[in-house]
């Protein structure tokens, strides 16, 4: 007969730290940061062409590591426990 019955529930056991608030403070620096690069290089832009270039390049390396931040290459794996 005990066959029959259904399975044991799995233990309650807490998926999530609740980081909710600590998500959405780092997605908004990195809005800012990203913004504060866009208007700098367009900024340094109105220099002339050599600072242009020197602009886009400097800002293409700022956002992309802004880009990895975000997708958690860089983040250490938490030990559960």
């Amino acid at each position: 007969m005990s066959l029959l019955a259904p399975p044991r529930h799995p233990p309650r056991i807490a998926l999530g730290d609740n980081d909710k608030f600590k998500r959405l403070r780092f997605r908004l620096w990195q809005t800012l940061a990203t913004t504060v690069t866009i208007l700098a290089t367009a900024w340094a832009c109105t220099f002339g062409w050599i600072a242009a270039i020197l602009a886009i390049m400097i800002a293409k390396h700022v956002l992309v590591a802004i880009l990895v931040m975000g997708l958690g290459v860089d983040a250490r794996t938490r030990a559960d426990g």
